[in-house]
């Protein structure tokens, strides 16, 4: 199923030896789900994977969560269960992913170390009895995460069944701020800012007498208020999971074949450096739970499929999402509809997934995450969910070679920052929720609802060039080098669409005293000097012609004075009013339009529709509208490759407008102006000729 390109050697950074990296190429897409035998009968065995068999799986995801299994006391380590299930999977041919077991902790563990435990910056302490409860930092953890790993990589990493390792599951700091963790962060900060005069300076730490004259005057997190403190401190916490995972990478790439990848299931949040935390896996891992029936439309998987793609400009595998329904109560119980399980596959395809796995086979009779159903439900016989995954399964057999290893172009970006997610974080400028990403979604969702594929690039190490349009959600936090770079990328021609606060703090998080936009003014072509919170405001006169109720601003709004900008739009109030609330400004040969105040969902849509036709991207998948989605990618043989998806309960057309091809699932013919026609919660994917 796998097969191996160029291995090259490396140097790791200070905490990591030298390793062998190697680059995995998939030769079909990979399907299966996490399976925990150890939670079942042992004469279980047998019937799951005939069942696994006959439903088509070839992959299975294991012993993320089985430390006390394999170490059930202290320098005791039993292997003979797990060699039973991964021998019997490679007889049946199913290949085998096994998950470093760092994240959930034997009880013997933290009865010898209590100070392993999470605790607080408010002196409380996490208790046993939950997964994800652990000091990362610790000393204590770490030598016995070493020497488990070691233990299991040196044991599987012959085994012809095992094709990969995910090292720890789901990892964050989860508010940990133990002793060592802040002794650690204190020796990040002295190593950033050298002194504490230049610390004092830096941070402003004379605000409220607060200036440090010795580093023992260093305060601890719990009291803190100083936006530039809080800001290193999350860089610290990712900083923290960047280290630990990279430390896992590099002990298994110890043992492991050059054959099989490492990778780590990673969930969207941006506590997570994904960029440095990756940058010695072999690709990434993605947990993802969008939700079903009506509410399923696509977007979830598309967001998070860009985004880790954009990571190391490869292309991921979905390590968890959903079988049946989700949940740590019964509250919340939304099985999928006909066809949802089987479409929310080709989703992930479509975005550049090479794999696809449930969490999980079989529902759990016991425990938590009991109705957290799997493939199974907890009469572990067939059923319907089941029925549609073998559907998938057996077509992927047919044809996944044409859909695996996809290759996607885009022509658009976000520009991420985590700094800006953090730094809005502890400053915020609306109640409810995270701020910074509602507005990295809400910019997604529109041009995905236009059938817009995007990349992501990273604040600070941002390409631009590579992009016709760059799209730049609240940059609240940016150096000047970054905002010379988004000038100057303007000024040779790029096109930008620009959120409010951008460029209104420097890369410490302080305000900078030259008059808003700052390094920004001359591209922006405005300044201000005021800004207010608003709840809602229409817009005069309906300048993007949206529907009446979707003619509004919220949140934010800057009171632009405009130099060489041209107002798009003008507040309808009797103060706001005479303030512009977007703008464009050209520069040099691009242009960069504002946004200052958060548009609705609809004006969203049609300014960058505009921007688009003024990059010249524009094109006949933009005439395709939510609920009907459309992806395109070019596959290993060097043919296009059309996704056409129905998010709706209702049989919908579409106009094929491109060369003709063949419809895979049909196995049809498909000329350029036919017409095609979409089941509910239906795909169909054309390959051009």
């Amino acid at each position: 199923m796998l097969r191996k390109l160029t291995a090259t050697a490396f140097v790791f950074f200070s905490l990591l030896a030298h390793t062998a990296f190697s680059q995995i190429k998939f030769d079909n897409i990979l399907y299966g789900a996490s399976y925990y035998h150890e939670y079942m009968p042992a004469e279980r065995l047998e019937k799951d994977v005939q069942l696994m068999q006959e439903a088509g799986i070839t992959v299975i995801r294991l012993a993320e969560s089985s430390w006390s299994g394999f170490e059930p006391q202290e320098g005791r380590f039993e292997f003979e269960w797990m060699d039973r299930i991964i021998d019997r999977l490679h007889k049946a041919g199913i290949k085998v992913i096994v998950g470093t077991p760092t994240y959930s902790i034997p009880a013997w563990l933290w009865k010898k170390y209590p100070d392993i435990l999470i605790e607080y910056a408010d002196g409380k302490k996490m208790g046993y009895g939950i997964r994800q409860n652990v000091d990362l930092t610790n000393p204590d953890f770490l030598k016995h995460a070493e020497r488990i790993v070691r233990k299991i990589a040196e044991h599987y990493a012959k085994h012809p069944a095992v094709i990969g390792w995910q090292v720890d599951n789901e990892t964050l700091t989860r508010g940990a701020a133990n002793p060592s963790f802040q002794k650690g962060f204190l020796e990040y900060i002295k190593q950033k800012f050298g002194t504490t005069q230049n610390l004092n300076n830096i941070w402003g730490l004379n605000y409220w007498g607060m200036a440090i004259q010795n580093w023992e005057e260093f305060p601890d997190r719990n009291s803190v208020t100083n936006t530039g403190y809080k800001l290193e401190w999350d860089r610290y916490k990712m900083k923290v999971i960047a280290d630990f995972l990279s430390w896992q990478t590099k002990i298994v790439g110890e043992y492991k074949r050059k054959d099989q990848f490492v990778t780590h299931c990673f969930m969207t949040t941006p506590e997570i450096d994904k960029p440095a935390t990756s940058k010695y896996m072999d690709l990434l891992g993605l947990n993802k739970y969008p939700p079903t029936q009506d509410k399923c439309t696509g977007a979830e998987y598309a967001m998070a499929g860009d985004y880790l793609r954009s990571v190391k400009k490869l292309n991921y595998i979905i390590t968890e999402t959903t079988g049946q329904t989700t949940g740590w109560d019964s509250k919340d119980q939304y099985p999928p509809y006909d066809g949802q399980l089987r479409l929310n596959v080709y989703s992930n395809i479509g975005s550049g997934a090479n794999m696809v796995a449930y969490w999980h086979w079989h529902s759990i009779h016991y425990g938590q995450e009991t109705y957290w159903k799997g493939i199974l439900s907890h009469d572990l016989e067939k059923n319907r969910v089941y029925d549609e995954m073998k559907q998938t399964a057996h077509e992927l057999k047919k044809f996944g070679n044409r859909l695996v290893n996809l290759k996607i172009k885009p022509e658009v970006a976000i520009l991420f920052s985590y700094d800006a997610n953090h730094a809005l974080n502890i400053m915020p400028y609306k109640d409810g929720g995270n701020a910074y990403r509602s507005q990295v979604d809400q910019v997604h969702r529109a041009l995905y609802n236009n059938s817009v594929a995007v990349d992501y690039v990273f604040a600070e190490k941002a390409n631009l060039n590579e992009y016709k349009l760059v799209v730049i959600p609240p940059l609240y936090v940016a150096s000047d080098s970054l905002l010379k770079a988004i000038s100057d990328y303007v000024q040779n021609g790029g096109q930008v669409v620009m959120m409010f606060k951008s460029g209104f703090t420097d890369e410490n998080s302080t305000v900078r005293t030259a008059i808003a936009p700052g390094p920004l003014r001359k591209a922006a072509g405005f300044y201000y000097q005021e800004f207010a919170s608003i709840k809602e405001l229409k817009l005069r006169q309906n300048p993007f012609t949206v529907a009446e109720k979707e003619n509004m601003v919220y949140d934010w709004a800057e009171l632009i004075i405009p130099e060489t900008a041209k107002v798009l739009a003008y507040y309808d109030h009797p103060f706001y009013g005479k303030y512009p609330a977007i703008t464009s400004n050209q520069y040099g040969k691009g242009t960069l339009l504002y946004e200052g105040c958060k548009p609705s969902d609809e004006l969203q849509e049609k300014i960058l529709l505009q921007a688009m036709e003024r990059a010249g991207i524009k094109t006949v998948d933009q005439q395709i509208h939510f609920p009907l989605i459309t992806k395109q990618g070019t596959n290993d043989f060097g043919k296009k490759v059309h996704f056409y998806y129905n998010y709706s309960s209702k049989t919908q057309s579409v106009s094929y407008q491109h060369a003709d091809g063949k419809e895979l699932t049909q196995e049809k013919k498909v000329k350029k102006g036919e017409q095609l026609s979409l089941k509910p919660w239906g795909v169909l994917i054309v390959e051009e000729n």
